[in-house]
């Protein structure tokens, strides 16, 4: 199985790139995040044609999580257990529930497609719901692993969240000031470590970047972030032979801000040599 995350900013504005993408690299899995529109809007039509099947959650302009994937789709969830709601100003637990979530079995395989709040700014009330998202989702996770320990689950999408020192290339982001990079929201990152699940990509690219923004030349200058992530449990993590990050699809005609993240899985048990590839593409 070749599994793709992809942060693509307006899937009806780079339908036809995914769609390339997509057939061009042999993909069978691909969890899209901010495809900024309602499902009745989504482009299906491109997908079918190149024989995918897609499920979308969306609920307005904003957000929006998707799954196109050429393999059958079971037991469809629109959120997380205790996934927590946001509007400004709103205080107490029923806040509205936005489209950052969407989870689906493929061939035995959970894959959660997530779009972690942003957070805005270290005091914004935007930034408090997204340390309590994490949290819930760190909770969740570790109830459907402890359920079923053997289950390969993975965790993919735009965590905004900038682990390590060196996954950070852009001056504009300092550590005290902006979000992204302060300790609360990357001691959330790895306390979804806790819950059962890693970085994958990690060891086989140590080093890479994922998001440049569209401002400043951060492209051409190579200013950018690594916040696009496959985490995995560890019968996930032990299937996968190999990753690449596809810096060239930052490239050309109206590209998205992020790239793709893709992981080889093989849960055929068949001989392991040890060599495991490391491609950044």
């Amino acid at each position: 199985m070749r599994l793709a995350t992809w942060n693509i900013n307006s899937i009806r504005t780079r339908v036809s790139r995914a769609v390339d993408f997509a057939v061009r690299e042999d993909i069978d899995v691909l969890a899209f995040q901010e495809t900024k529109c309602k499902p009745e809007q989504f482009p299906y039509e491109p997908f079918e044609e190149a024989g995918y099947q897609v499920e979308v959650h969306g609920l307005n302009q904003w957000n929006g999580v998707a799954i196109a994937s050429r393999l059958p789709m079971t037991d469809v969830r629109t959120s997380f257990a205790g996934q927590p709601g946001f509007a400004k100003g709103h205080e107490g637990p029923d806040a509205p529930l936005e489209a950052r979530a969407l989870g689906v079995i493929v061939d035995g395989v959970r894959v959660w497609s997530l779009y972690v709040p942003n957070g805005r700014s270290l005091n914004d009330e935007h930034y408090h719901y997204k340390l309590h998202w994490l949290e819930a989702l760190r909770t969740a996770t570790a109830a459907e692993l402890a359920a079923d320990p053997n289950l390969p689950l993975a965790l993919v999408g735009d965590f905004n969240i900038i682990p390590f020192d060196h996954d950070n290339g852009d001056p504009a982001i300092v550590q005290g000031f902006s979000t992204h990079v302060s300790p609360p929201e990357r001691e959330a990152f790895f306390a979804l470590e806790s819950a059962g699940v890693t970085d994958v990509v990690r060891p086989l690219i140590p080093e890479g970047y994922t998001y440049w923004d569209y401002q400043r030349l951060k492209f051409p200058r190579n200013e950018g972030i690594r916040i696009d992530f496959v985490l995995g449990s560890k019968p996930f993590a032990d299937a996968v032979t190999g990753a690449s990050i596809h810096r060239d699809e930052r490239k050309g005609e109206q590209p998205s801000d992020h790239v793709p993240v893709v992981v080889d899985l093989d849960f055929g048990g068949g001989d392991d040599d040890g060599d495991l590839p490391m491609i950044f593409s």
